[in-house]
């Protein structure tokens, strides 16, 4: 099921994305204390009129998570989009994707940005089979890693 994020999954996707980016990507322990602070900016400032978080979980326990949170009057963001690899391959990236797109047209959002590396080949693949398209690369060092990083957008009709 996917339902709201609720403040006391914070520790859980702070814990979640410093332990399967560390593993899985070689990340620094830079990262989890950057999504601690996206996090504690939500959770203190939010407006639930127009960003939102989810959590998808099953029997009780959590296996991703995706906001969206406001740019601009016409713009929202997507963050913090996780799965869990046990939960990987079974259609719930593309619910999750699915619910937080469709509140951001719902709210009146014309479009959505989000920030990701090169290295996550299986979630760039999602967005692009969503109408999403690439608009920026560029190489950095983040996270203790030499990274590809990129910026897609997709425009409501």
């Amino acid at each position: 099921m996917i339902r709201p994020f609720r403040p006391e999954d914070a520790a859980w996707l702070v814990e979640r994305h410093g332990t399967l980016y560390a593993r899985d990507e070689g990340f620094d322990d830079t990262f989890a204390p950057l999504v601690a602070s996206i996090l504690d900016g939500f959770v203190a400032d939010h407006d639930p009129t127009c960003e939102a978080g989810w959590i998808a979980e099953a029997g009780g326990a959590r296996l991703g998570s995706i906001f969206c949170v406001r740019l601009d009057q016409h713009t929202a963001k997507l963050r913090l989009f996780l799965l869990v690899p046990e939960a990987r391959g079974q259609a719930l990236g593309q619910r999750l994707l699915e619910a937080c797109m469709t509140y951001a047209r719902d709210r009146g959002y014309r479009g959505m940005q989000l920030w990701t590396h090169e290295s996550h080949r299986a979630a760039c693949a999602l967005y692009a089979r969503n109408g999403w398209r690439l608009v920026a690369s560029r190489p950095v060092h983040s996270f203790g890693r030499d990274l590809v990083e990129q910026s897609w957008e997709i425009a409501f009709h």
